[in-house]
């Protein structure tokens, strides 16, 4: 039987704070947003239909590391950082 190592493999809050603290850099919409709730290997940023953003949090990889590639990818897609207002 195969053993979860939850924290591992599956997103926590934290990842979710860390994707959404840059994708609110960037303006995108929280309803724009998709994020599987599966890790998996490096990470992915696309672009699905009605401009949603899939964004896949990478398994083993550190949270600055995985903010600054989700931030490049968002400018490679046209989103520019913006300053964010609470």
């Amino acid at each position: 039987m195969r053993e979860w190592k939850l924290s591992e493999e599956i997103i926590g809050m934290r990842d979710m704070m860390t994707v959404f603290a840059v994708t609110d850099k960037y303006g995108v919409d929280r309803e724009m947003v998709t994020v599987p709730l599966e890790k998996s290997g490096e990470g992915q940023v696309r672009r699905l239909q009605d401009r949603v953003v899939e964004i896949v949090v990478p398994a083993g990889m550190a949270e600055e590391a995985w903010a600054a590639k989700l931030a490049a990818a968002l400018e490679s897609m046209g989103f520019e950082a913006q300053e964010v207002k609470w």
